[in-house]
């Protein structure tokens, strides 16, 4: 599929095509979000509506090694929210097929 064809020539366009729908981002911390795409800027500061954040939360071993320990999933949503830019790794518009 030709990227012209359906509007996509700069990054930014991905993100102007996925407005209005549910996007996947992930963030720094080992946070993931999930929700509506309500606006963006050049920053990558987003909002979003409708929104269920996962955090992964690992609690090391004593004596361990490091980066081994229990994984503990929190979830929690939200109704509307602020994303900073700055925090953003990836958005994931929807799979479109």
């Amino acid at each position: 599929m030709d990227p012209s064809s359906s509007g996509i020539q700069e990054p930014f366009d991905l993100i102007r095509l996925s407005l209005s729908e549910r996007v996947f981002v992930k963030l720094r911390g080992d946070r993931e979000l999930t929700g509506v795409l309500h606006a963006y800027d050049g920053h990558m500061n987003l909002i979003l509506s409708d929104v269920e954040e996962t955090i992964m939360i690992v609690d090391p071993i004593e004596g361990g090694i490091e980066g081994q320990g229990t994984v503990k999933v929190a979830k929690r949503k939200m109704e509307m929210l602020f994303v900073r830019g700055d925090g953003v790794i990836l958005v994931s518009p929807p799979s479109r097929t």
